[in-house]
């Protein structure tokens, strides 16, 4: 019979607490494996220990009128709606599947139509420097710049996306502004 602690090392006996079969390497002089020695040890800690005196203070409670930015910070919206319309930065079809959903707060909306200025807006960009790289001499300093668009495309999706994320306000440069303009509804958040 092999060891209960290690495979393929024959047992010299059964453990003096337990009866598990054992090895001479884990048995010690009373017979008792490691995992009894273990369990000794930590009842003859828990045993000796002292219970702390005193008492704990009372939490200070903030003025009602102050919003702290924890606070602001957590939004109302599920999980499964705030996912949807981050990976709608980097994936546009999943902001147009997000606009679908009819209980989807402002703030998601809002996000949804950014997410999806800030695709129509890149494409357009890079639409207008490839039509450039056509044109004689501004060719080459627009064909510089295409290769350039995808990591920039990528690095923006994935930061507005983990900001959309964790309900920090984003704000998408031109593209905003001009969504605000035209969103029906106040400009803070709301359900």
């Amino acid at each position: 019979m092999d060891c209960y602690f290690h495979s393929n090392v024959p047992s010299i006996g059964p453990c003096a607490d337990c009866n598990k079969p054992i090895c001479a390497t884990c048995r010690d002089e009373n017979g008792s494996c490691p995992s009894c020695r273990l369990a000794a040890k930590v009842q003859s800690a828990t045993a000796t220990r002292q219970p702390i005196g005193g008492r704990v203070p009372p939490r200070p409670q903030p003025h009602p009128a102050v919003v702290t930015k924890a606070e602001v910070a957590i939004p109302a919206d599920p999980l499964e709606s705030r996912a949807l319309v981050a990976l709608g930065y980097p994936l546009w079809p999943l902001a147009l599947l997000s606009l679908f959903d009819r209980k989807q707060s402002r703030y998601l909306r809002l996000q949804a139509f950014q997410a999806l200025g800030f695709n129509v807006g890149m494409a357009g960009f890079a639409g207008l420097l490839t039509l450039l790289a056509n044109v004689p001499f501004l060719g080459l300093s627009a064909s510089v710049l295409i290769p350039f668009l995808i990591p920039l495309f990528l690095v923006a999706s994935v930061y507005f996306g983990i900001k959309t994320w964790n309900g920090d306000e984003v704000r998408v440069p031109i593209i905003s502004g001009w969504i605000e303009d035209r969103l029906p509804g106040d400009a803070s958040r709301s359900s």
